[in-house]
């Protein structure tokens, strides 16, 4: 298996594959396909590190990430789009949505 994030950050290379995706659709398409526990479980290894991951960003040149790093900020960003149906709602779902979707045309540059 190849490394996808710098390694100071091998404990969460299991979420790499999963979570560490480019798009904000990507990642919103991989919460709404993921159960409840998956998502748990991704939340509560990453949430203690991020503190930690930011700083180790902070210290990179956002407009040139090696691609180890980029992996690592889409993981945190992946964090972010998991955050409210882990603490909040309990579903991937924002509740009493129905099937209205929100779509975004430009991405969050690093």
């Amino acid at each position: 298996m190849s490394e996808r994030l710098p390694a100071e950050f091998a404990d969460l290379e299991a979420f790499a594959a999963t979570w560490s995706l480019p798009t904000e659709r990507q990642r919103y398409d991989q919460r709404l396909a993921s159960t409840i526990a998956d998502m748990e479980a991704f939340y509560d290894a990453v949430v203690p590190r991020a503190e930690e991951a930011m700083t180790y960003l902070e210290g990179l040149p956002f407009d040139a990430l090696p691609d180890d790093a980029a992996n690592l900020l889409h993981l945190l960003y992946s964090m972010i789009q998991v955050s409210f149906p882990v603490e909040v709602w309990h579903q991937p779902k924002v509740p009493d949505t129905g099937s209205s979707t929100l779509d975004t045309f430009i991405e969050p540059v690093p």
